[in-house]
């Protein structure tokens, strides 16, 4: 189902995905939750150096194996494939928002990024955990 809200719990939620993804060695480069108005709904961004090697097919089965195994050791989180969509490094959203935003790339951030434009790009919203 997609989020047409986030609240604290999706924020904390995304964080212990990323954490979890890194530990399985998905290469998360940049993750972000994106407010998209036209569909009035957020999308967990995972940008990873893998989609450039991997189908993106490959990507989404590494990430619903988190998922699951999250789940299986009662470490539940309320974000579904569903939410999720994967992207490589370079697709220009997250190459545009890296000219504005940049984090430690073993860190998660926090930063809250609503009502900007880089570059004639607007951005509605977003909450940013790292961008590299």
């Amino acid at each position: 189902m997609d989020k047409t809200t986030l609240v604290e719990r999706d924020f904390k939620d995304g964080e212990k995905l990323i954490k979890e993804l890194d530990e399985a060695h998905l290469n998360v480069h940049s993750a972000l939750w994106l407010f998209n108005s036209e569909n009035d709904n957020w999308r967990l961004i995972i940008a990873s150096k893998n989609v450039d090697f991997q189908t993106p097919k490959r990507v989404y089965s590494e990430i619903k194996r988190v998922l699951k195994r999250m789940e299986n050791t009662g470490d539940k989180i309320d974000i579904s494939l569903q939410n999720i969509s994967v992207v490589s490094p370079n697709y220009p959203l997250i190459k545009i928002l890296g000219i504005a935003i940049r984090t430690d790339p073993n860190s998660i951030s926090g930063i809250r990024f609503s009502r900007n434009s880089i570059n004639n790009v607007y951005i509605e919203d977003a909450y940013i955990y790292r961008i590299q």
